[in-house]
């Protein structure tokens, strides 16, 4: 039996972002406005906060997670008379597609600053990719318009591109794949929920979480109160009095979040 532990020292080659609330529709407000008119159209009543439980999964375990909580499975077994079946998730979903690809040309505005992001990073010859919790038919609505604003990435890949969504990794590995970047401590993972950080460390990948991720997980830690759920970023970040998201001013940083610049400044190192 062998036990090799590597150290990676070199330069950061890549930044892999998540885009609703990360680089668009900053508090992923798309998604929760959908998911709420979807189940007001069966007579069930669910709460915002409902809708963005699995914020960051594909969508189909994204209504999983939404069904699986206590008052909604109650409110639905009230009305429909049996607990939420897979079926009814398939219907679910099958409706959601339209729904939630009508709406998003309506949110496909980058969030302040997130262009000058992507500049900086190109010049320090950094590549762009991207995860999502969008199918690819959602993001063939969506990336033409970010387009259209200046956001220009090398690389998407969504859910039903690989066999499982997050929080595995596997979208991370075809990001990977596809920019040509290796090994996996050569990548930073950005995102704004705790899934999309599991996704980056799961993949082997340094984390900047921005600061939605940062409620999020305060909100957690406050219900168990205990210690920090598993997905911890390395590099909590963002500064809402500037801009939102991580794309915060950071004096001569260019607008580029100053922990971002941080982990791309410093010489990457596997865990």
């Amino acid at each position: 039996m062998y036990a090799i532990a590597r150290r990676y020292r070199g330069s950061i080659s890549a930044v892999i972002l998540d885009w609703a609330g990360t680089a668009i529709d900053y508090g992923s407000f798309v998604p929760i406005a959908v998911f709420l008119r979807l189940f007001a159209g069966r007579g069930v009543v669910i709460m915002p906060e409902d809708a963005r439980a699995g914020m960051g999964l594909m969508k189909k375990d994204h209504l999983r997670t939404i069904l699986a909580r206590p008052t909604v499975r109650s409110a639905w077994q009230s009305v429909h008379g049996a607990p939420p079946s897979e079926p009814n998730i398939d219907g679910l979903f099958e409706q959601f597609i339209p729904l939630q690809t009508a709406v998003l040309k309506e949110y496909a505005e980058p969030i302040p600053s997130v262009i000058e992001a992507t500049v900086e990073l190109r010049k320090r010859g950094v590549k762009i990719g991207s995860t999502t919790g969008y199918l690819r038919a959602m993001m063939a609505t969506l990336a033409p318009i970010a387009a259209a604003y200046g956001y220009h990435l090398d690389c998407i890949v969504c859910p039903d591109d690989v066999p499982t969504g997050r929080p595995a990794p596997w979208m991370c590995f075809m990001n990977a794949m596809r920019l040509g970047v290796y090994p996996m401590a050569a990548l930073i993972e950005v995102g704004d929920t705790p899934v999309d950080i599991e996704e980056g460390l799961n993949a082997g990948m340094r984390t900047v979480g921005g600061d939605t991720y940062r409620e999020s997980v305060g909100k957690d830690v406050r219900r168990r109160g205990s210690a920090l759920p598993t997905a911890t970023s390395e590099y909590p970040c963002a500064d809402r009095r500037t801009s939102p998201g991580i794309w915060s001013a950071s004096g001569d940083r260019r607008r580029l979040g100053s922990a971002l610049c941080c982990a791309t400044d410093r010489r990457a190192h596997a865990a």
